[in-house]
């Protein structure tokens, strides 16, 4: 038998009470006093002992949900501990002793009252453990102050112990259960519930099973310590399991509990990287994405990059006429990868299922990849290994929607990476990459024909995290991104700002040239409106973008026609944090240099 948490199997939990009920008796055999009444404890005692004996049967032909039955078990120990004690009292000993220990019938009362207690609780738990794994809805003393938890106990003893019908339908009341509040998933989680929830999940016996476990699962993963549970239950390859090879409703509820995992632990973020989920994840998203005009549009020489990378020999004699053909075998070596068996059970399913659904799996996959990239250069680095780039810019260029958003952000999280990890901007990042072009064009289409803060927000970030990988030569990422300054919208038009102070800021190489052409490209005008800002972060973005300028191109007109100097001083004036001030007193130097002589008055750009 299993042991609890405590440590104590579940054989020493069902002994003990059948003990103490054995003592019972003796005890009542040897009271001298209280006949009548210790006769009447020991038919509650010996019903108690019969059901006791009963439950020992059941508990040696598992499988058994062992919840209810320590909680009981441990309940009617104490209860026939307090009869022990009471008969006791009635065995005839010295005069001192009666006197001290005195018994009333009111005393009987009560003990009789616990003990029926235990015989309703041990009805209870019978009709559990003996009804065929169905609903029980009947509630037990033992929880007659919070029904809920004889509820959670009847449904996981049914997912546990019943006919797959049973398995289902208490799934789905444990998923209801569960969609009230967080108490209720808590006490389920508390309960045992998430094994068997899991086993349902990756058994694969029925779809419906599965989607149901899943649902409920998914109503749990809010939280970091329901999630770990779910990990330390070894979740994480139940869930890579399912994701690999089931029917496409099961493998997008998969996706969905991906996605609520990474999101809320770290630990589970990176146990689905070790479990290699990115690559059906990807695999998925990937299903029903043509990435024939993407290639179409490549060089001889880009084709062979990607056909190196994957490990494949290019014929050049085909290469003009044959790039089709290759575009589909890199799309291929998505499903079979992993073989057949993984990735291409259900392909055919997929093909045939309606537009909505195949939908659905995409736009649960996107969250899914999005949130195994947050913060984690490792996912990042798995995702551009798989060939994720190329079929993320593909689906951006071509859907709208919540599909498009989330493959938009997994980008920004996957530059993000690469901000801050020289290696993975490298790699997958660099200039003649076709997957990266593809990125950076849907990135500056996004920039410049979609209006919607939403999308240009995360595009704009992603391009400011590429800021160093751009050579001299770019200027074109700078141009949308200096016509953005001017946005109706503030929080694109500081977004804007941010990512051009990383072209500017001297932690880029190139920071002379890209400073000399976002001023080409007439940004200061626009940054001298962002300084009348009524939000602080966006007036110190711009100001900040506005000292890089002044510093790495002080000689440029445009700084003296816009008045910088003058506005500078008047910054200078004002409280700024003490990075952004030093900043400011160094700009007002290196234009003084320029710009000396001029008699004018501080310019006010506070509002």
């Amino acid at each position: 038998m299993s042991s609890s948490p405590e440590g104590k199997r579940l054989e020493e939990e069902l002994s003990y009470p059948i003990l103490v009920a054995e003592r019972v008796r003796s005890a009542i055999e040897e009271s001298d006093s209280f006949k009548l009444e210790c006769s009447e404890v020991w038919k509650q005692v010996e019903r108690l002992l019969q059901m006791l004996r009963t439950v020992v049967r059941f508990a040696a032909n598992p499988p058994l949900y062992e919840r209810p039955v320590r909680r009981v078990a441990a309940e009617t120990a104490k209860n026939l501990e307090r009869a022990l004690t009471l008969v006791r009292k009635c065995k005839r000993r010295s005069i001192l002793h009666r006197v001290v220990s005195i018994v009333s019938a009111a005393d009987f009362r009560k003990v009789l009252g616990y003990l029926e207690a235990s015989v309703g609780d041990m009805k209870w738990l019978l009709s559990i453990l003996d009804g065929d794994g169905g609903i029980i809805v009947s509630l037990p003393p033992i929880a007659s102050n919070d029904p809920i938890l004889s509820w959670v106990w009847s449904f996981i003893a049914s997912i546990q112990m019943g006919q797959l019908n049973d398995k289902i339908e208490a799934t789905n009341e444990l998923a209801s259960l569960a969609l009230d509040n967080d108490r209720n998933k808590k006490i389920i989680v508390e309960e045992g519930g998430v094994s068997p929830l899991l086993k349902l999940f990756k058994e694969g016996t029925s779809p419906s099973a599965q989607i149901a476990a899943a649902n409920c699962l998914c109503h749990l993963a809010n939280d970091l310590d329901r999630v770990r549970v779910i990990v330390n239950e070894a979740g994480v390859p139940a869930v890579v399991q399912v994701l690999s090879d089931s029917t496409i409703r099961v493998q997008t509820l998969a996706a969905n509990l991906v996605s609520r995992m990474a999101r809320h632990d770290p630990v589970a973020q990176e146990d689905f990287a070790r479990e290699n989920a990115i690559r059906p994840l990807v695999t998925l998203l990937s299903f029903d994405t043509s990435v024939d005009e993407q290639f179409g549009r490549q060089s001889i020489h880009s084709i062979f990059q990607i056909n190196k990378e994957l490990g494949k020999k290019t014929d050049y004699r085909s290469a003009g006429t044959g790039s089709r053909q290759f575009a589909n075998s890199y799309s291929n070596a998505y499903y079979y990868t992993e073989g057949s068996s993984r990735g291409g059970n259900h392909r055919k399913e997929r093909e045939n299922e309606d537009p909505a659904v195949k939908l659905q799996l995409k736009v649960s996959c996107g969250e899914a990849l999005w949130m195994l990239a947050a913060g984690s250069v490792s996912n990042s680095r798995k995702i551009t290994e798989t060939k994720g780039m190329l079929c993320l810019a593909k689906i951006i260029e071509k859907e709208q929607g919540e599909l498009q958003r989330n493959c938009l952000m997994t980008i920004m999280e996957i530059t993000a990476a690469a901000e801050f990890n020289a290696d993975l901007r490298r790699a997958a990042f660099k200039t003649n990459s076709p997957p990266a072009k593809a990125v950076v064009e849907q990135l500056l289409r996004i920039i410049k024909e979609v209006d919607s803060p939403s999308m240009q927000i995360p595009a704009i970030k992603s391009i400011g995290s590429l800021a160093r990988t751009f050579p001299a030569r770019e200027t074109r990422v700078i141009e949308p991104l200096v016509a953005q300054l001017s946005n109706g919208d503030t929080d694109v038009a500081d977004e804007a700002a941010v990512a051009l102070t990383k072209f500017a800021s001297p932690d880029n190489f190139l920071y002379v040239e890209h400073s000399k052409k976002i001023i080409e490209f007439d940004a200061v005008p626009a940054l001298m409106k962002l300084l009348r800002s009524n939000e602080v972060n966006q007036m110190h973005h711009a100001l900040t973008l506005l000292c890089y300028l002044a510093l790495h191109a002080g000689s440029s007109e445009s700084l003296e026609q816009a008045r910088v100097l003058t506005a500078l001083e008047g910054a200078d004036r004002t409280i700024l944090p003490q990075h952004i001030r030093d900043l400011v007193s160094r700009a007002i130097l290196h234009l003084n240099l320029y710009h000396a002589g001029r008699n004018s008055q501080p310019m006010s750009y506070l509002p």
